[in-house]
């Protein structure tokens, strides 16, 4: 029944659902080079939903879920490249994390803000008897924060203009290539420096499929990236002014960065080909509302639209198709 009323589409999977066995994560036998923290959230977490927005495809690199119930994420910190693997500690909500590598005690004093320590959900009000019945049903949802700003920025701008499987290849192919093998025990990678992003040379971002106006775009955040990671501190209106300084940024980018690094409630993606229409047609029929229109329907949920729209994206209800998909496409191949 539950999966009845649970849609696993792909626009669910774009409000961040992603599919993490049940049980406790046993994960592998600890080894001397893991370090280990159990942290007890005092509330309900759902890891697939708290973790999904994190996860970049199916073949992600960076990102697995394993049959034991385990998520991993590989990961570079401030302090070196870290993989982390969280999961349940046993039948309760106390979750069990490892990690391995230079960033291994990073990544564990980040983990409460991670799996949404620093989030309110309490300050969430369903307005809507579709929002309502999402909320009620997701009681484990979180707003996770990575602290990391280029971690999230890079691949939000593999996503502008293109379909979303042309990102992810891209991404694939870029952090396989140009990043390294992660530490630990499974085989995943860890996404390039900010100073290997800026030398990747034009013909490889061609190869990856990457136009110049996206491959720019990430040339000049990487040069500046201490300045972007700073605005993972700010609140906002501040930090999305921090991102927006960079050409080739926009709205629709520094939304869906910092509704990762920051946990940005209120973080709203405007600019968006298909939430607006998906959001109107949920709460009103209208599935030809454009961003004003979305942004007075979501006015009743200021300050936690990201919330409202993610809850919406998650129920699962949307228009019925009236044109063809838009076509994937390869430049890589020119």
């Amino acid at each position: 029944m539950a999966g009845r009323f649970d849609p696993l589409t792909r626009t669910a999977v774009r409000g961040g659902r992603t599919q993490v066995p049940p049980g406790p994560g046993a994960g592998p036998k600890p080894s001397a080079a893991a370090q280990r923290r159990r942290w007890s959230p005092g509330g309900p977490v759902d890891l697939g939903l708290t973790l999904g927005p994190l996860r970049r495809g199916p073949a992600d690199p960076t990102f697995r879920v394993t049959p034991d119930g385990s998520v991993w994420r590989a990961t570079r910190t401030p302090q070196g490249p870290a993989t982390l693997r969280v999961g349940r500690a046993g039948a309760g909500e106390e979750l069990d994390a490892e990690a391995w590598g230079p960033g291994a005690e990073w990544v564990l004093a980040e983990l409460p803000r991670l799996l949404g320590a620093d989030d309110d959900p309490a300050a969430f009000v369903p307005r809507h008897r579709l929002v309502h019945a999402s909320h009620r049903r997701r009681p484990g949802l979180r707003l996770t924060r990575t602290g990391l700003v280029l971690e999230s920025l890079v691949p939000v701008v593999l996503e502008q203009k293109v379909t979303s499987d042309e990102a992810y290849r891209s991404w694939r192919r870029l952090v396989r290539q140009y990043g390294e093998p992660a530490p630990g025990p499974q085989e995943m990678y860890v996404m390039p420096d900010a100073r290997t992003w800026a030398l990747i040379p034009s013909w490889d971002w061609h190869r990856a499929g990457v136009d110049a106006k996206r491959s720019a775009t990430i040339v000049r955040a990487a040069r500046v990236a201490d300045r972007l990671e700073e605005a993972a501190a700010m609140d906002l209106p501040r930090a999305a002014a921090r991102l927006e300084a960079v050409p080739g940024i926009g709205p629709w980018t520094s939304a869906e960065t910092l509704q990762r690094s920051n946990g940005a409630a209120d973080a709203l993606t405007t600019g968006d080909l298909h939430l607006p229409g998906i959001v109107g047609y949920a709460l009103t029929g209208d599935r030809d509302a454009d961003d004003d229109r979305m942004l007075e329907l979501l006015a009743p949920y200021e300050g936690q639209r990201h919330r409202a729209a993610r809850l919406i994206l998650l129920a699962g209800r949307t228009p019925p198709r009236r044109a063809p998909r838009m076509p994937r496409g390869d430049i890589g191949r020119l």
